[in-house]
């Protein structure tokens, strides 16, 4: 790889402004922007998510974004390797490749490899998902601390995804998850050779465009996006059904709870993760530049541009 950029990473957290900044500067530099967020890959979920609108994905070339099904479960390792495919995909066109999203374990596989675990057969995923399918998170984690004491330590007990493979790993291995996580495989960018970034608005304010964006989510038919998603029956577990407002508004169509209060779950879920969001970059991103929202993009124009035609093959 040549001494020039090899690419722009903007990470944040939710609502920071991410997309705008990363297309602005796609259309100025030449760029593509490739999503790096773990839910805008649902083709299913376009207005929870926050994905792109058509006209924005018009302005400058998206790439990854909704195409994936609900019914999958997209995995890190999928991602890195259609990530792979795209960073040779810009090489050869002479783009430069703009990576923009809020999922934390995406820039660190991209930037610091990708732990080497095993894959899992599908029957051994499909026995643990059936097990597993009238459980609550609290009930999963603790078989998971039954199973494998030392990687449940380090798993949230709300967090029924990572407790699930988890198991899964277990299952298939007989080892834990943790094992496994300490070999890494080549990173796909140095990261001395990109620029990466991430926007740090002022917490008070984030959490004020949060909610204000999900109730503007609700107003552009977030409810009718979800309840099509819900007719489809699929597991539970998968991520997608996980995705930041599904399920309180899926409890909601339970009539477990009211709308307000479904709305009200969505917003504090998504609070929430902002603030692990700014937790991840800071203890496991440590190549990352931390600047505000409204200095972005004067200084990325200023820093980038000159060095924006040399970016392309060896």
């Amino acid at each position: 790889m040549s001494t020039a950029m090899s690419a722009l990473l903007i990470a944040g957290p939710t609502a920071s402004g991410k997309s705008a900044l990363a297309i602005a500067l796609a259309q100025r530099l030449g760029g593509w922007v490739i999503n790096a967020d773990s839910m805008q890959v649902y083709g299913d979920l376009r207005i929870i998510t926050a994905r792109p609108t058509p006209d924005e994905e018009a302005a400058a070339p998206h790439r990854l974004f909704g195409h994936v099904d609900a019914s999958q479960n997209y995995s890190v390792g999928r991602w890195l390797a259609d990530a792979e495919a795209l960073l040779d995909e810009a090489r050869a066109a002479g783009r430069l490749p703009i990576f923009v999203g809020g999922t934390g374990m995406y820039f660190k596989a991209l930037t610091q490899g990708l732990s080497d675990i095993p894959a899992v057969p599908d029957e051994v995923r499909a026995a643990i998902r059936a097990e597993a399918a009238d459980l609550s998170p609290a009930e999963l984690h603790a078989r998971l601390v039954a199973r494998d004491p030392q990687m449940a330590a380090r798993l949230r007990p709300t967090d029924p995804q990572r407790i699930l493979r988890a198991l899964e790993i277990f299952a298939a291995t007989g080892r834990s998850l943790a094992d496994f996580q300490g070999a890494r495989s080549a990173p796909l960018l140095d990261i001395e050779n990109c620029r990466a970034v991430f926007l740090a608005p002022d917490r008070p304010a984030l959490n004020v465009r949060i909610d204000a964006r999900f109730d503007q989510m609700m107003r552009h038919g977030a409810l009718d996006e979800v309840q099509q998603l819900a007719a489809r029956n699929l597991d539970p577990a998968l991520p997608a059904m996980r995705a930041h407002g599904v399920p309180g508004l899926m409890a909601y169509m339970r009539g477990e709870c009211s709308l307000a209060d479904a709305i009200e779950r969505g917003k504090r879920d998504t609070r929430h993760y902002a603030k692990r969001q700014f937790t991840f970059v800071r203890h496991q991103l440590p190549g990352f530049e931390w600047m505000t929202p409204g200095e972005a993009f004067g200084r990325l124009s200023i820093d980038i541009a000159p060095a924006a035609p040399h970016i392309g093959r060896d």
